[in-house]
């Protein structure tokens, strides 16, 4: 009985001594479920954003098979660029995991600018290529300024249609490159 006693205490101190290093350098749980609710709150308040700058989007909306909401990337660049973006993946509209944009560009360009986009997939092969990690835009993939109207000319081009919309900044860019996308659980 003794024994028993000694080893969950011995199990409790084991967790408390490894946990010591995470909570003196400030990780706590309960931020990270913050931040996974800052981030599925901000991805809904650009879905939003969208749908204020055109409401034909709803259409996508309701149709889709899945759609990646990032509701802000940052790109910049002086010949060479880039871009960063975190957001959320729906299905279904709920959010199933945390998608992250990343882009690199060659060319003329200088500036830089704050966007939100959005990728709606027609169907689940579109979407589980997302999640598998085989989805890449390439440098002729092409993004649809999301304004009233738009979402009723716009179509899908293999399985996706790409929505954008300026927050700030400005860039001037002749330059060629292409997207690559990750997901990760959604904790």
């Amino acid at each position: 009985m003794m024994t028993k006693a000694l080893a969950a205490m011995m199990a409790v101190l084991i967790s408390l001594v490894a946990a010591a290093p995470a909570v003196a350098q400030g990780w706590d749980p309960r931020e990270e479920k913050q931040q996974k609710s800052k981030l599925v709150k901000k991805s809904n308040e650009a879905i939003e954003a969208f749908l204020e700058a055109d409401p034909s989007l709803s259409a996508y909306f309701d149709k889709a098979y899945g759609y990646a909401v990032f509701p802000s990337v940052t790109k910049g660049g002086a010949g060479l660029g880039g871009a960063r973006g975190k957001g959320v993946l729906y299905r279904a509209g709920a959010p199933m995991m945390k998608a992250y944009l990343s882009q690199v560009t060659v060319g003329l360009q200088l500036g830089g600018k704050k966007y939100r986009e959005i990728v709606f997939f027609r169907d689940k092969a579109a979407y589980d290529a997302f999640v598998d990690g085989e989805f890449e835009f390439s440098a002729q993939a092409t993004a649809v300024v999301a304004s009233d109207g738009a979402g009723e000319t716009a179509s899908y081009d293999e399985g996706v249609a790409i929505f954008v919309l300026d927050k700030a900044g400005a860039m001037a860019e002749a330059s060629i490159g292409g997207q690559k996308f990750k997901v990760k659980p959604l904790k």
